[in-house]
């Protein structure tokens, strides 16, 4: 698959999130049961649906948040906080099919910025689209912080 890699400048977008230190071998057994508790928590306070899923990864230890892009208020819970996906430039590809293969589009959207001399400012986050039982019609957005463009 070829991933198409775009540049726009973005604000903050509100989140819901549990924001956790972990290993990469460790973090797919992780994420369910984060994911899990703030549904629970937006549940509890009476939303049950419309918040796409979100995975924050601020670093590369990796130092993670995942939850919910949270576009109306709701109380929140237990270790569910508020918090936000960056703002500022941001390269963007979206991945279109199976979870397995985002990867690739993490590394497109590395080699869109080494072939463009854009340096990453550290925070990548995905943002993934309404659930699909056939992998064929899922997607998620993966999106890079860029370092500000020093020819501006």
């Amino acid at each position: 698959m070829t991933h198409q890699v775009t540049v726009s400048e973005v604000a903050a977008r509100p989140t819901a999130t549990i924001a956790a230190t972990t290993t990469w071998q460790a973090f797919p057994a992780l994420w369910p049961g984060l994911l899990d508790e703030v549904w629970d928590c937006l549940r509890a306070g009476g939303i049950s649906r419309g918040c796409r899923n979100v995975m924050l990864y601020r670093d590369d230890v990796p130092n993670v948040e995942v939850g919910v892009a949270l576009d109306v208020p709701c109380r929140l819970t237990g270790r569910v906080t508020a918090s936000a996906l960056p703002a500022g430039p941001v390269a963007t590809t979206v991945h279109r099919g199976s979870y397995a293969g985002l990867g690739a589009a993490h590394q497109a959207v590395a080699d869109w910025c080494a072939a463009h001399a854009r340096q990453p400012a550290g925070p990548r986050w995905e943002v993934y689209g309404p659930h699909h039982d056939d992998p064929a019609e899922v997607w998620t957005e993966v999106c890079w912080l860029l370092r500000p463009d020093p020819v501006r």
